[in-house]
């Protein structure tokens, strides 16, 4: 198993729109974590700041992460959260 953390900063604004999308995730996307390897998926906010944490079980983390980007509900929850996201 290989622990994973990322940290990241919401835009101005936008704390609400992304509690709102959390609290539903989508099922398709839960579900094809599950398929890539991925445990334990975890979020901590705090005054705009994300800190995520999942467990990665696979053999192949480059492949499950390819996998999870040619699927095309992940891509379209993934271009909904880049409103939210600072990428500066």
């Amino acid at each position: 198993m290989q622990r994973m953390g990322m940290a990241l900063r919401l835009k101005d604004g936008s704390a609400e729109a992304y509690k709102a999308y959390h609290g539903e995730v989508w099922p398709e996307v839960l579900e094809k974590l599950r398929e890539c390897n991925i445990r334990n998926y975890s979020i901590y906010f705090k005054d705009d700041f994300l800190f995520s944490y999942f467990e990665y079980h696979g053999d192949d983390l480059e492949a499950d992460r390819l996998r999870m980007a040619s699927h095309a509900k992940t891509r379209e929850w993934w271009a909904e959260m880049e409103e939210v996201f600072h990428l500066d």
